[in-house]
């Protein structure tokens, strides 16, 4: 004999359907039991395997700026790969004025060349083209009529 009753016909339900049993009053009904969802840390798993794949390799890209509260802020940046990058040198705050300067990078404290930075937006950029700028290496960028430097070390 089945526990689950079955309804009678007059009731809006078939004849032979079983209907569940109600619980007694005042009692709880069973709290249901929350399983981890497999399926979902699959696709979590996924998606982070895929994120770590599709990255390119890392790089040695660094930022150096000089730190005054007023007057020029001079940056250089390295991009690139160990000893071989590309440097920029960045004024981030030229007056309003100045559409372009020459700038000089300098190698362990010798200039090695001297190019015209221009305006792109607020600031002046120059990049030198990627090359061999050696591990340890200080490189060093300053603009014409400053006395501040930007400085960083390659790696």
């Amino acid at each position: 004999m089945s526990r689950t009753p079955t309804a009678t016909a007059g009731f809006g339900v078939p004849a032979g359907v079983p209907v569940p049993a109600r619980a007694a009053p005042g009692s709880r009904p069973r709290p249901r039991v929350r399983r981890p969802a497999p399926v979902l840390a699959l696709v979590l798993v996924l998606a982070g395997l895929t994120v770590s794949l599709s990255a390119g390799p890392a790089t040695a890209d660094s930022t150096a700026c000089t730190h005054h509260f007023s007057g020029p802020q001079i940056c250089v940046r390295l991009d690139g790969h160990g000893g071989r990058n590309a440097v920029t040198a960045i004024w981030t705050n030229p007056p309003a004025r100045v559409v372009s300067r020459a700038v000089s990078l300098l190698r362990n404290g010798t200039r090695v060349d001297t190019a015209l930075a221009t305006r792109s937006g607020k600031a002046l950029t120059h990049t030198w083209p990627s090359g061999d700028t050696g591990t340890g290496t200080e490189l060093c960028v300053r603009f014409r009529g400053s006395k501040r430097m930007a400085c960083q070390t390659t790696s």
